[in-house]
């Protein structure tokens, strides 16, 4: 590797640094405490759990007209 290259690649290491010092960290059990209360908060529109009505669904089972 040259060295503008190597300068190059510190740059980026410096700057992602200089990104990654200004976040703000949340702790894990405050961030699953909050998560946990957003669940509980949404779970009434949530279709994985309360389930779809036959007549709203865009995915059901398409009615077979046959004639006889």
């Amino acid at each position: 590797m040259s060295g503008s290259s190597s300068v190059a690649a510190m740059k980026k290491v410096v700057q992602q640094l200089q990104l990654e010092a200004g976040l703000n960290c949340v702790k894990d059990s405050q961030a699953a405490a909050d998560l946990k209360q957003f669940c509980l908060q949404n779970a009434q529109h949530d279709p994985l759990l309360t389930g779809v009505s036959s007549s709203t669904n865009p995915f059901r089972p398409q009615k077979v007209c046959s004639f006889l």
